[in-house]
C-alpha cells in the first residue's frame, strides 16, 4: 500500500536574474515524497541542493512549474502564507546549529513556540528535549555543550512545534564520527516511531545511503532517484 502524498513538485524551474545573466539554479525537477519517508539529497557544489531545499522548506518559491505541499498550492502562496507553513509545519535543522548563546538549552527550543503564541511553551520545550535525551541539560548553555549536544537542542527546536517534516541541512557536517552516529540515529529513529518526513542535505555518501531514498541532483537536475537497502 502507497504512503500518503505530501510534498509534490511538478516541472519546477528556479532562475536567477543576476543582471547580465540568468542562472538556472533548478530545471524540470518533479519530486513526489510521501508522508513518513526518509529522503537524503546529495549533489556537488552548485548543483541545486540548497535552492531545492529552500524551495521545499518554503523559504522560496519556485519561477515556473508547481508545488504542493500538503494539497496546498505553494506557488500561489504570499510571503505570510509562506510563513504560516514554515512555522506550523516544517522543522529546520541547520549545520552551524544557530543556537542564541546567552539562552539556555531549554529557552533555545522555546523559541519557535513563542514565535507561534503556543501555550504551556516549557512543558513543550521540556519534552521536545527528552525526546532527544538532554533533558538533564535543559538549564546549560550553548558554550557548555559539546557539538553534537548543541545539534540535538537544534533538532528538539524543530520538534517543538510537531512539525510534518523535519528538514536537516547538513545536520553532521561539523560534527565527530561518534557524534555523527548519534544525531543520524536520532533522526532515524524519530522518522520510524512517529512517522515524521525527514529531508537531509549531506555530502556525504555514507550518510546518504542510510536514508530509505537517495536523490542526486547535478547542474540543477535529479539525475537519480533511487531507493536503499
Amino acid at each position: 500500500m502507497s504512503l500518503p502524498e505530501l510534498i509534490n513538485l511538478t516541472d519546477v524551474s528556479k532562475k536567477y536574474d543576476m543582471g547580465s545573466v540568468v542562472v538556472n539554479a533548478l530545471t524540470g525537477i518533479n519530486l513526489t515524497i510521501a508522508r513518513g519517508e526518509f529522503i537524503s539529497i546529495t549533489g556537488p557544489s552548485g548543483s541545486g541542493k540548497s535552492t531545492l531545499m529552500n524551495i521545499l522548506g518554503c523559504l522560496d518559491v519556485p519561477t515556473s512549474g508547481h508545488f504542493y505541499f500538503d494539497g496546498r498550492n505553494i506557488s500561489q502562496l504570499n510571503d505570510s502564507g509562506l510563513a504560516r507553513i514554515r512555522n506550523r509545519m516544517i522543522g529546520f535543522v541547520f549545520q552551524t546549529y544557530n543556537l542564541l548563546p546567552r539562552l539556555t538549552a531549554l529557552q533555545n527550543v522555546e523559541l519557535p513556540l513563542i514565535y507561534g503564541n503556543v501555550r504551556n511553551r516549557k512543558k513543550l520545550a521540556a519534552e521536545s528535549l527528552d525526546r532527544v535525551g538532554l533533558a538533564d541539560r535543559s538549564d546549560h548553555l550553548p558554550t557548555e555543550l559539546s557539538g553534537g549536544q548543541q545539534q540535538r537542542v537544534g533538532i528538539a527546536r524543530a520538534l517543538a512545534t510537531e512539525p510534518s517534516v523535519l528538514l536537516a541541512d547538513e545536520p553532521t557536517g561539523n560534527l565527530d564520527s561518534h557524534s555523527t552516529r548519534e544525531i543520524i540515529k536520532i533522526i532515524q529513529e524519530l522518522n520510524i516511531s512517529q512517522n515524521l518526513t525527514v529531508i537531509l542535505v549531506t555530502h556525504e555518501p555514507e550518510i546518504a545511503r542510510l536514508a530509505n531514498r537517495s536523490i542526486n541532483i547535478v547542474d540543477g537536475a535529479i539525475v537519480e532517484d533511487r531507493i536503499n537497502n
